[in-house]
């Protein structure tokens, strides 16, 4: 119930964040010195919303690959959901060390 309920609610989720990347994203290049165009340029950047972005991308997919295997007929429901929970926790926990040691200083 909880990988149904996280996999609809982190798709709802990954569009509104890709929305506003997408929308701040055209603020980058403005040549602009009003305040609130800096504003929603710098958000383009903000660290929090990035890794929020990076951490519904990794486990809705790794929950829906998990979602097709069972689709397949794969009958490890729970094994499934353990082994894509670690995988994603993994690959979060990696892609947070290298953003931000490398990128989000």
């Amino acid at each position: 119930m909880f990988v149904w309920l996280f996999h609809r609610l982190s798709g709802v989720l990954l569009i509104g964040l890709l929305s506003v990347q997408l929308f701040t994203g055209f603020f980058q290049a403005s040549s602009s010195n009003l305040g609130w165009v800096k504003t929603i340029a710098e958000l383009h950047r903000h660290a929090a919303l990035n890794c929020v972005l990076v951490f519904c991308v990794i486990f809705h997919g790794l929950y829906g690959v998990r979602t097709i295997a069972l689709d397949f007929g794969l009958k490890q429901e729970r094994l499934l959901f353990w082994i894509c929970t670690t995988l994603g926790s993994v690959l979060f926990a990696a892609f947070l060390t290298v953003y931000l040691s490398c990128v989000a200083r």
